[in-house]
């Protein structure tokens, strides 16, 4: 008994260690080399070690969609598919075995796109353009500054930059300012999720009665609001209703 409860401290400090120096590469040689033997349980679970540490890493993403596809899990498929995305919107890998995943899908919600402003506006503001629209925000504030500094020791010559230039440059900073507040703001928020377990109950906003629907595994959904234990979420077809919260899980 002894020695058992000496395996169980020596394997927990272990792991410990692991995440405390941030070094995974045991777990991903071991979660590869079950993958590639067909043991995908065993692969699925030394991914989910690492993906514990919460490295947003796609390939890591990735390879737990794979795996769960293996095992027909298709809720959690392409909940990583969408991880990976998240983290790269343009892993083409990514995107396509994530179509593969839907097909699978019974009953499959089909995706009503948004218009075109909106659309548009969701490309402008994803997270990961934040860095370019404050960068883009400092640049030009610092030519501003810049053109300021030279207009006031070339007031006397009469050689100034036109004030309209500058206030041109300020209207052209604040444009940049908004999609960088709201790039970052959207980085912050985690309202995408998929629907964890097959047939879940669509309820009304009275959270009584019939479902509305019933949603199949796998099916992404925005979450827009929630209250105790029940999220407010819209459907891939603008639809909204009610979900207990335990059927979901956020991107």
């Amino acid at each position: 008994m002894n020695k058992v409860i000496l395996i169980i401290i020596a394997l927990f400090t272990g792991v410990i260690s692991l995440f405390a120096k941030g070094d995974f590469s045991v777990q991903w040689e071991k979660g590869n080399n079950f993958y590639q033997q067909k043991q995908y349980d065993s692969a699925s679970w030394y991914f989910e070690l690492i993906a514990a540490g919460k490295p947003q890493n796609k390939e890591l993403y990735y390879n737990l969609g794979n795996t769960y596809y293996r095992l027909n899990k298709i809720g959690k498929a392409v909940l990583n598919y969408e991880r990976a995305l998240r983290v790269e919107p343009d892993f083409k890998e990514a995107k396509d075995n994530l179509i593969l995943t839907q097909g699978r899908i019974s009953n499959h919600i089909p995706y009503v796109p948004d218009i075109f402003f909106i659309k548009w506006w969701q490309s402008v503001t994803m997270p990961q353009k934040s860095v370019i629209w404050a960068f883009l925000s400092a640049l030009i504030f610092i030519i501003i500054i810049i053109l300021a500094i030279y207009n006031r020791f070339k007031r006397s010559s009469g050689k100034t930059i036109p004030v309209q230039l500058q206030g041109f440059l300020g209207f052209l900073c604040i444009c940049f300012l908004i999609p960088a507040f709201w790039s970052a703001k959207n980085s912050e928020l985690h309202n995408n999720a998929v629907v964890m377990e097959n047939d879940s109950p669509f309820m009304n906003p009275e959270l009584k009665g019939k479902p509305l629907a019933l949603i199949p595994e796998g099916t992404t959904v925005k979450i827009i609001g929630g209250k105790d234990n029940w999220l407010e979420i819209r459907l891939p077809d603008g639809r909204t209703g009610w979900m207990r919260q335990t059927l979901v899980e956020k991107i």
